[in-house]
């Protein structure tokens, strides 16, 4: 298995609409991707170990796949669309992650 996670670093004038986020655009990304998809999950950034400081990323995106080979085949027809709605809910480059789950 395979986790995609998308990271979207916490900026000074950056902005995020979680909403739109988790009714739209995942919903949207779970239908482009399909039966790949295995699992798909959102988390809202709220803070760290340090009791008052902010957050790193205002929000992640995670998506489990059975293998790399299976995320490109299922992403790749749909790329241009899921990432041309990234403008919609922020003003902020994600950063992409692939890893192989080990346990």
């Amino acid at each position: 298995m395979i986790r995609v996670t998308v990271l979207y670093p916490a900026q000074d004038t950056g902005h995020f609409d979680h909403d739109y986020y988790r009714s739209t655009h995942i919903p949207m990304v779970r239908q482009a991707l399909g039966a790949a998809l295995k699992r798909a999950s959102v988390e809202k950034g709220i803070g760290t170990i340090e009791p008052g400081k902010p957050a790193p990323f205002m929000a992640t995106g995670i998506m489990e796949f059975e293998s790399a080979e299976a995320f490109a085949a299922a992403f790749g027809p749909h790329a241009a669309k899921v990432m041309g709605d990234i403008p919609n809910y922020t003003n902020v480059q994600p950063v992409v992650q692939i890893a192989e789950i080990i346990e």
